[in-house]
């Protein structure tokens, strides 16, 4: 007998479980991203001055496993690397319980940023295996909602656990991954090799050298996609990075208000995203990305004017509905362009884009603040301008190649075999 609502019966069960793997990441890093500071000046014993230093080890794991192993799931299938990576994840949480100085911190968070490099894009991968190109949008739309609901209720639980131990935190974001793993492992039905890429050639298995480990470097139209994605993304973030020095500042928000004005924008995405995915269904890839670039140019020009709490609040909305608007389209543009038996690699040189603005947002934000404190969002203002264009003009060309290539697809699909 089935558990799930009717409104869910019929609906591809790697998709769904997709979507609940992606709630316990975001429980996970909800819980994680608040408390590691405090945690590791207060209990870990960590001077204060390293901490970025080991933030920046959990993103360099990332970026160093991604382009080795982050196509790993088009050879040995998605369900091994999901159970793995998200049971990796979960190991590297409860080490975090236990370890104390830098060393020991900057080693486990490494080889946690390794396990997750593949989480990510193979659950995107598993999504699009089975379900079909036009509902990619929707589809991804509701895995950040997903996302965004684990990341309001991570930080919650966090806060409760915190007033016992600040370690304690770790052990339940631990307690999430662990759980998604063992659900792929019980529930989880292998996709690769669905629909038509079981009858792609072997050769793309045969492949060595480094076209074979980054498909941007083969692919020029994904070079030059992923590279707009960067710019954007970098630029857009130093919202998330630069707004917590801005608001302490000025005075506005204490560290308190700025996580729960975060936590605000992760509701928000809860709240809007489905309704913003169903509003862009019929719009334009270069109107979308043209409407998140006015956004995000709205939001970095009520920075630069005051840092009120009006200000901060009506800019992180901005944020994050320009965020919904080109989000889901991104996964949605690079599984377009995947041959169906490399989707899991292009999925990770996406994943590669993604972690850079982790990484680089913050550093080149933070830098900018250091000069002048409204140096970011007046930098930022022509740098979205170019990359909004840019990425609206790639995405469309990715999308004129999934209509082509569905209009081909054969009736028939393996997608019916997951329903």
């Amino acid at each position: 007998m089935t558990i799930l609502p009717s409104s869910w019966r019929g609906l591809p069960r790697p998709a769904l479980l997709g979507l609940f793997l992606f709630f316990c990441a975001g429980f996970a890093d909800g819980a994680l991203v608040p408390f590691f500071p405090l945690w590791a000046s207060g209990e870990a014993n960590i001077p204060i001055g390293a901490i970025g230093l080991l933030f920046a080890c959990y993103a360099g794991g990332e970026l160093i496993a991604a382009p080795l192993i982050g196509g790993i799931a088009d050879r040995i299938g998605r369900r091994p690397v999901l159970i793995l990576s998200s049971l990796g994840v979960g190991c590297g949480f409860v080490a975090l319980f236990f370890v104390h100085g830098v060393a020991a911190t900057a080693i486990v968070l490494l080889l946690t940023g390794m396990c997750e490099s593949v989480l990510h894009p193979t659950i995107f991968t598993a999504i699009a295996d089975v379900t079909e190109p036009s509902a990619h949008p929707r589809w991804f739309g509701m895995a950040r909602v997903s996302s965004s609901a684990g990341q309001i209720l991570g930080p919650a639980c966090g806060a409760l656990l915190a007033l016992v131990s600040l370690g304690s935190v770790f052990l339940a974001g631990a307690g999430m991954l662990i759980l998604g793993g063992i659900v792929m492992l019980i529930a989880f039905a292998e996709t690769r090799g669905s629909g038509r890429a079981e009858r792609e050639p072997a050769e793309a298995e045969d492949e060595e050298g480094l076209s074979a480990l980054l498909p941007a470097f083969r692919d020029g139209r994904l070079a030059k996609l992923l590279a707009w994605v960067v710019l954007f993304e970098v630029s857009g973030n130093w919202i998330e990075a630069v707004i917590p020095l801005y608001a302490q500042d000025a005075g506005t928000l204490s560290p308190s208000g700025v996580g729960a004005l975060f936590a605000y924008a992760a509701a928000l995405t809860v709240g809007l995203q489905m309704l913003v995915s169903r509003f862009a269904e019929a719009r334009s890839a270069l109107w979308l990305a043209a409407g998140a670039g006015i956004s995000t140019i709205a939001a970095f020009a009520l920075l630069a004017t005051s840092p009120t709490i009006l200000s901060l609040i009506a800019a992180v909305s901005l944020y994050a509905v320009a965020q919904m608007l080109v989000g889901p389209l991104v996964p949605t543009a690079v599984n377009a362009l995947a041959p169906p038996a490399r989707r899991a690699s292009y999925m990770a040189a996406s994943s590669v884009a993604v972690d850079l603005k982790d990484s680089l947002g913050p550093s080149i934000g933070t830098a900018l603040y250091a000069l002048a404190p409204r140096l970011p969002w007046i930098a930022g203002i022509p740098l979205v301008a170019i990359a909004s264009l840019g990425l609206g003009a790639a995405i469309g060309l990715a999308r004129n190649s999934a209509d082509i290539a569905e209009d081909e697809a054969m009736p028939g699909s393996a997608v019916e075999n997951y329903r």
